[in-house]
């Protein structure tokens, strides 16, 4: 909320929000549709570990990093596009054991949409816009946002942490777990640098959305795993591992955009 009251809601943010949005939901339902995909990624945790990136709190960092501000919205709305599907769609993905009964209706509809972190940001936003206090919320609420920002990789490494005390070899990894790894960081950024590229982003537009895709695989995913008892340890092999590869990947993706700058 504070990084958007900061920068505002625009176009870009909403153009970089639905694309995530959209295209991760299209990525899914063609993995669910196409055997050849479906055979390598068989359940909805290694689907959702190889799309949902940890855009909050690794993607935001690295794009005020290395991008020029005036691309933020770009990373902001890419990563509310990704943590809408994420908490709305990925708990109705999870929690039902049996096929026959994902049937999600309006009232379970609205209520994820409401329950979504995404989702309280923008009513938050948007009410202060209402009220007109926007500018001067906006300057209280960007301080503690870089402090929440600068915790929140400090929240990734204690992760990390307890995920290597966790019985069992971490990186014993079977070929789901490669193939969902290899999605989330090679595959899935290459698919949104194709799309930057038909849509004609600039090179800043086309890094601030290619970096978030590249991100590891986000928190998100070990906890909703872990809430609703469903694969936890995939979901905590996949989180770790994609962490650590992301060191070298994600300079590799800066190299790499920077070979098409104009």
């Amino acid at each position: 909320m504070g990084l958007l009251l900061k920068e505002r809601i625009d176009i870009n943010l909403i153009k970089s929000a639905f694309l995530a949005f959209s295209l991760i939901g299209f990525l899914i339902v063609l993995i669910n549709l196409l055997p050849i995909f479906k055979n390598r990624l068989p359940n909805y945790t290694l689907q959702l570990a190889g799309l949902i990136g940890n855009t909050s709190f690794l993607g935001i960092p690295i794009a005020i990093a290395l991008l020029p501000s005036n691309t933020i919205n770009f990373t902001i709305g890419f990563d509310l596009g990704t943590t809408l599907f994420a908490w709305v769609f990925g708990p109705f993905f999870l929690k039902e054991k049996s096929i026959k009964q994902k049937k999600l209706g309006i009232k379970g509809l609205f209520n994820a949409l409401i329950n979504s972190p995404a989702s309280r940001g923008i009513i938050g936003v948007l009410l202060s816009y209402l009220f007109q206090i926007d500018r001067t919320l906006g300057n209280y609420l960007w301080i503690p946002a870089r402090i929440v920002i600068a915790f929140a990789i400090i929240i990734v490494g204690s992760r990390l942490g307890l995920i290597t005390n966790q019985k069992g070899k971490v990186f014993d990894l079977n070929e789901e777990i490669k193939f969902s790894i290899l999605l989330k960081l090679f595959i899935f950024p290459l698919i949104i640098f194709l799309i930057s590229k038909f849509l004609n982003f600039d090179y800043y537009q086309s890094s601030a959305v290619i970096l978030q895709a590249g991100t590891p695989t986000a928190i998100s995913t070990i906890l909703m795993a872990e809430a609703y008892d469903v694969k936890q340890k995939i979901a905590s092999k996949i989180l770790f591992t994609s962490t650590l590869i992301s060191i070298v990947t994600i300079p590799l993706l800066k190299i790499f955009m920077n070979l098409f700058q104009q």
